[in-house]
């Protein structure tokens, strides 16, 4: 149908034209999604208008009975997906549909596998559902009027969903958004109601607005009256979920609600179902995806609830009833103790809405614990996509610390490969049974964790330690102080003091051998001089010559790192220089008179220490001179 002369043209976006061509030519796999976003988005607009009626009930006029309704016309290969809800104006269609979707665009295509199953399922996810449209149609009209308009002006939209769209006045009876979907000559099946209905009861089913479609009548009916108006049915279930008993919830039903909600293209990994009664009434659907969205680090991105008050829709993002570490938490809540005339400034300030944050932040904490001792697999999946986002908690909810606590999981020095699956629970089964501490250490990478000289002794004595080298680590830890009793300890930081789990004879021999090396200690100290904070002999090393130690209030080397990265200023700190003086370059360091050979063996332990602690070389190139000064010396 080509635009009349009275029609505006205008151009899409370049992305948006990358993404048409996609969905044209590429996205083939799943040709039924379109109908899933549509009907969704239809979904959203009735929700929007009854929101918007609690303060401007004229909007809603005499129609009050909302529906989406789906026509299909096989003679003219069409598809017609129609509401009532809140409807556009011609600055909103071209906001809406001039501009696809805005924050999500680059995100789409970046994410984009090559696989045509997998990507296209991700319609939706970022907000480009409605485009998934030009997966089955090669023409895409939308009449649309907004709701509390006192004339019949509309506004119409057309696009072939290639590089422009046109747009002009038009008139409508009544509010709402009509979507017609001429649909391409293989795509007959979606003109067929049969098809359509099938697709509708599978992706709708769940939704709480009735999705309607021409009733199927009998050959007899139709020859009876065949001039007789259309009878519709409703097709889906029309109850919102939440609402339904628990147990009467099929996991598919589940399935399809999240993706509803969500955009996303896979099922949660586990849900909870809750509601509560007494003081407080309010029902709480609270699901865990699957894997993390691509805006998961955006800390100021949209999060948050479907929030619903006596089932009528009050906001998409109501992020006040969990706190930020458990931003990836998807669901839905009713509540009948929080007035309609809600607003997000009210929801700050009620402490109705802080009871019901802190029994929801309970939940979910509950649901990921539950998941992890009953299926720890798929806790093993969800560890992997959101367990560093988990890790912000212990800082960010002093009351539920311990119970995050319990669901962090690591790499320790016993694990079978690399995967962080180990916690605390099971760390503290296998502890020596004099062991009153839960050792760690902090590395730039697992590799330099697990090969850290910290190690030795705790090898030797068979004494597990906890591998930490994500970069958010060395500050959880910094809010972590104890668990079930027992206090943490980085193994690189103050004097290693392992109480009962240190021989008898161990001590005595430490003791002796502090007096043998006084001379050495000092020589070293007025050698080294600023360089470092202090100098003394360890007993953490078995193999190695030295290694540096962080002083107990000084800050660690992955928190500098961060910083300094995001230009914050560090305060200065300096290592402690430890050697073992167990091993043969420390002895022959110890009765070395020749200062040069003294000093260059001092610098390349000291050097070595650093870049053993995943440090830097202030000077690499003297190092190396050094170094090589050393060898020429062996006979």
């Amino acid at each position: 149908m080509a635009a009349s002369p009275k029609a505006e043209t205008r151009g899409f976006e370049t992305e948006a034209k990358q993404l048409l061509h996609l969905m044209i030519h590429s996205l083939y796999s799943n040709k039924e999604i379109f109908l899933r976003e549509l009907i969704s988005n239809a979904s959203d607009a009735i929700d929007k208008l009854r929101f918007e009626s609690l303060s401007s009930a004229e909007m809603l006029g005499e129609d009050t009975e909302f529906q989406v309704q789906v026509d299909c016309d096989k003679d003219a290969n069409t598809i017609t997906i129609s509401d009532n809800g809140i409807g556009m104006n011609k600055k909103e269609v071209i906001s809406n549909l001039g501009t696809i979707a805005k924050s999500g665009t680059a995100q789409f295509l970046e994410s984009l596998t090559g696989d045509q199953q997998k990507d296209s399922q991700l319609i939706g996810q970022f907000g480009v559902g409605f485009y998934s449209s030009f997966i089955v149609a090669d023409e895409v009209e939308v009449i649309t009027r907004k709701a509390g308009t006192k004339t019949k002006k509309a506004i119409l939209w057309r696009s072939k969903g290639e590089s422009d769209y046109s747009i002009e006045d038009t008139t409508k009876e009544t509010r709402g958004t009509t979507v017609i979907l001429h649909l391409k000559a293989e795509e007959k099946e979606f003109s067929e109601n049969f098809r359509v209905n099938s697709v509708i009861k599978k992706y709708a089913d769940h939704i709480s607005v009735p999705v309607k479609m021409e009733k199927a009548s009998s050959p007899s009916e139709e020859s009876e009256d065949s001039q007789g108006e259309v009878e519709y049915e409703t097709i889906n279930d029309a109850n919102a979920l939440w609402t339904r008993q628990r147990n009467k919830i099929k996991k598919a039903e589940h399935e399809e609600f999240y993706k509803h909600i969500t955009h996303d293209f896979e099922g949660p990994l586990d849900w909870s179902h809750n509601k509560v009664e007494g003081k407080l009434e309010y029902t709480s659907l609270l699901y865990i995806p699957k894997r993390a969205p691509y805006d998961l680090w955006n800390r100021d991105a949209a999060r948050g609830l479907k929030l619903y008050v006596q089932r009528v829709f009050i906001m998409d993002d109501a992020e006040q009833f969990l706190p930020l570490y458990l931003r990836f938490v998807k669901g839905v809540i009713d509540s009948n103790d929080i007035s309609l005339n809600v607003s997000r400034e009210i929801l700050q300030k009620d402490p109705v809405v802080d009871s019901m944050r802190n029994a929801l932040t309970k939940r979910a904490l509950d649901l990921l614990l539950k998941m992890r001792t009953k299926k720890k697999e798929l806790y093993n999946e969800f560890w992997e996509q959101f367990g560093q986002a988990l890790k912000e908690g212990p800082a960010e909810d002093f009351a539920n610390k311990e119970k995050i606590a319990k669901l962090l999981q690591f790499t320790t020095t016993e694990s079978k490969n690399s995967k962080q699956e180990e916690g605390l629970d099971e760390y503290l089964e296998r502890r020596k049974d004099d062991q009153d501490k839960i050792y760690y250490i902090v590395g730039e990478s697992l590799k330099a964790a697990k090969t850290s000289p910290h190690l030795e002794i705790f090898r030797k004595k068979g004494i597990e330690v906890i591998l930490l080298h994500d970069r958010i680590d060395e500050w959880l830890m910094g809010h972590l102080n104890e668990y079930d009793g027992k206090k943490f300890q980085d193994i690189t930081r103050g004097e290693l003091d392992l109480g009962k789990l240190d021989e008898g004879d161990d001590k005595k021999n430490q003791e002796k051998k502090e007096k043998k090396f006084v001379d050495l200690i000092s020589r070293i100290k007025a050698l080294l001089g600023e360089r470092v904070k202090d100098v003394r002999l360890t007993h953490r090393l078995t193999d190695s010559p030295a290694c540096l130690a962080i002083d107990d209030n000084d800050m660690g080397m992955q928190m500098r790192k961060i910083m300094e990265a995001s230009g914050q200023s560090v305060p200065e700190s300096k290592p402690i220089f430890e050697i073992n003086p167990d091993h043969p370059l420390v002895v022959k360091l110890d009765g070395e008179a020749d200062e040069e050979l003294f000093e260059d063996i001092v610098a390349v332990l000291l050097g070595q220490a650093n870049l053993g602690d995943g440090g830097e070389l202030d000077d690499p190139s003297e190092f190396s001179a050094k170094l090589n000064k050393l060898l020429l010396k062996i006979n």
